[in-house]
């Protein structure tokens, strides 16, 4: 059992590697590593006190870069929304039509100089 988790381990390794491989490349050729950042990225929401589908959603960065855009994509079907940021952190609110349980993603953009990097971080939000 430990060597087949072993193996699994080292293959899911392997593979994100890979993937990731190309664009880490190009981010550290301009300064910035997307993996690194990432740890420095939190994604938080909340259910309003008032509206059960109102869900405020807030990013918060704390690395040493510029936290520049995040573009939230409700999972809704409505169109996605990018908001710059001003500063370490950016808020937004949505609003669903429905209850249900929906994927949320923030492709959270850092910029250090010229060179930028992405990451896009998922959550599970549950509405009712």
């Amino acid at each position: 059992m430990k060597k087949t988790a072993t193996i699994l381990c080292l293959a899911a390794l392997l593979t994100l590697s890979l993937s990731c491989e190309h664009e880490l490349e190009k981010a550290l050729d301009k300064g910035i590593d997307c993996v690194a950042e990432s740890i420095f990225e939190k994604v938080k929401h909340t259910t309003d006190a008032t509206n059960p589908k109102k869900i405020d959603f807030t990013v918060e960065y704390s690395g040493t870069n510029t936290l520049k855009t995040v573009k939230w994509t409700f999972g809704d079907g409505t169109p996605a929304e990018t908001v710059t940021a001003t500063g370490t952190t950016v808020s937004i609110s949505h609003i669903y039509s429905a209850a249900g349980t929906y994927t949320v993603k923030a492709d959270i953009t850092i910029q250090n100089g010229d060179g930028t990097c992405t990451s896009s971080p998922t959550r599970t939000v549950t509405v009712n």
